[in-house]
């Protein structure tokens, strides 16, 4: 029966078989073609539907999770009370995707963290009047009436709430010199840390106008330090700590005192911005720490300076001036500045494009205008270069070796076509360390870091962008002074004395 079963279901498929080998060759062929076309016509309208009745599937998996999930919150509070029902809950579990906000571009390290929020500043109405511009002595009156009206108004046990005189509406437990991180930059000593607190937070006592002989006269502010310094004794000049304000202007001086301190010079006083709401409008001013060992006589005398001509400064570079602590001879016409410290003020001046020291005459560059030595006719003594006279070239009486930097106005806005090497002129040796801080590409990192203390110097300039402009100016002028030490043959070495 089963042999029955086979040969039934085998004998149509054996007939077709032997009348297909019957065909010929071409007849075979577009038979077996018309077989695959159909074939694969039957696979492809099998996805299709499979296609077509994905969607509606997903439609009605999604439905019956969403009735699930309302029954849920329907039924909530039965739920808690008779325990969860399984058959409320969807078939599958929800999955929840979070997109990620990519990561913030961090700012250049600058020592320090960020600062938290202060609380909402109050500002006073004060009366005071305004200050115009007049003498001397009516400048000084008006400042002094300004003093006496916040005197009536104000104590002195907490210098911040004096809106007059001190910075503008800043909370007491704020300094404008801020340090976030555990250690101030290392090229800051203690001392340094300290009159730059002093300067910026310190209470007003009083304020003097003094007239000087051959400059312009001094605006100067006794403080009241919460802790003496140690290196400063006013009490001859203005029987306290003290500080010189200067214009707006002259805000060069405070990025004069951070290059200084990165350079490894340090020869220039400790200088912060600080505002005096009834001085300037407002702006922020520098402030430079007055020390009284420049002015041994009087303030008004002025400050201990060496009188040089053009043609014995170049000599007193050639004769090597005090080199190896050596004494020079006595027709030598050395003067007592050790012969370190031309090398010194000269890389100094020319990365800031002083010229009030070396050039006052503006000789060695096209000056401007609306600069000083164009309108007192200075530049006609350029005729003479080796009778001009040399200015600023100040020391403290204690030390009569070493200069000290003062009055740092710099120029930025001085091309590199226009630059003064005249400051350069008979300069044969340069100080390593300030060259090896140039020559590592870290005068930016290092300028930053230091210029991030003062607050308000940071603020005045424009933040980060402003003082990155600053920065690019010194870093041309510095590749410029590379260049011209390859190709003069400077060299670089040592000056520790």
């Amino acid at each position: 029966m089963g042999k029955s079963r086979v040969h039934w279901f085998c004998c149509p498929f054996l007939k077709l078989s032997s009348k297909f080998r019957r065909y010929s060759l071409f007849r075979r062929s577009l038979l077996v073609t018309i077989a695959c076309i159909v074939y694969l016509f039957f696979v492809i309208s099998q996805v299709g539907l499979s296609q077509r009745h994905r969607p509606r599937r997903a439609d009605e998996d999604e439905k019956r999770r969403t009735r699930g999930l309302h029954h849920l919150e329907m039924n909530g509070a039965a739920d808690l009370q008779t325990g969860p029902v399984s058959s409320a809950l969807p078939t599958r579990s929800n999955v929840v995707y979070i997109r990620l906000k990519s990561k913030r571009l961090k700012p250049a390290h600058i020592r320090g963290t960020i600062r938290p929020k202060l609380r909402k500043k109050v500002r006073r109405k004060t009366t005071s009047p305004p200050v115009k511009l007049g003498t001397a002595e009516q400048y000084a009156e008006q400042i002094n009436f300004a003093f006496e009206k916040s005197r009536k108004h104000a104590t002195y046990e907490d210098y911040k709430s004096l809106k007059t005189v001190d910075n503008d509406g800043a909370d007491a437990q704020v300094s404008s010199i801020r340090i976030y991180s555990q250690m101030a930059p290392p090229w800051f000593s203690s001392q340094d840390l300290k009159t730059m607190r002093f300067l910026a937070d310190a209470k007003v006592l009083r304020m003097k106008e003094i007239p000087l002989r051959d400059s312009p006269s001094l605006l100067i502010f006794e403080g009241e330090a919460t802790a003496p310094l140690t290196n400063q004794n006013h009490s001859s000049v203005c029987g306290g700590q003290c500080g010189i304000i200067h214009g707006p202007v002259d805000n060069t001086e405070v990025f004069a005192f951070h290059l200084d301190r990165v350079l490894g010079l340090n020869r220039t006083l400790p200088a912060v911005s600080r505002k005096f709401s009834f001085l300037h409008d407002g702006q922020s001013c520098p402030v430079v720490s007055l020390d009284a060992s420049l002015y041994p006589e009087a303030l008004a005398a002025g400050p201990l300076n060496v009188k040089l001509t053009w043609r014995e400064y170049q000599n007193s570079l050639t004769q090597r001036c005090w080199y190896k602590n050596i004494k020079p001879k006595p027709d030598s016409g050395c003067s007592t500045i050790h012969h370190y410290e031309w090398s010194k003020v000269a890389l100094f001046d020319f990365l800031l494009q002083i010229h009030n020291r070396l050039d006052q005459s503006c000789c060695g560059f096209r000056p401007r205008r609306e600069d000083v030595c164009t309108e007192v006719g200075q530049r006609a003594s350029c005729k003479d270069l080796d009778n001009i006279k040399l200015a600023n070239i100040n020391y403290r009486s204690h030390d009569l070796r070493h200069l000290v930097f003062t009055n740092n106005k710099g120029f930025f806005d001085r091309n590199e076509d226009n630059l003064d090497f005249r400051l350069l002129e008979g300069i044969k040796e340069l100080p390593d360390q300030a060259i090896s801080v140039l020559r590592s590409r870290k005068l930016r990192e290092k300028l930053l870091q230091s210029l991030f203390l003062d607050q308000l110097y940071w603020e005045s300039q424009g933040g980060r962008p402003g003082i990155d402009k600053l920065i690019d100016v010194i870093e041309k002028r510095a590749e410029v002074l590379l260049t011209y030490i390859n190709a003069h043959g400077v060299k670089v070495i040592k000056m520790n004395d």
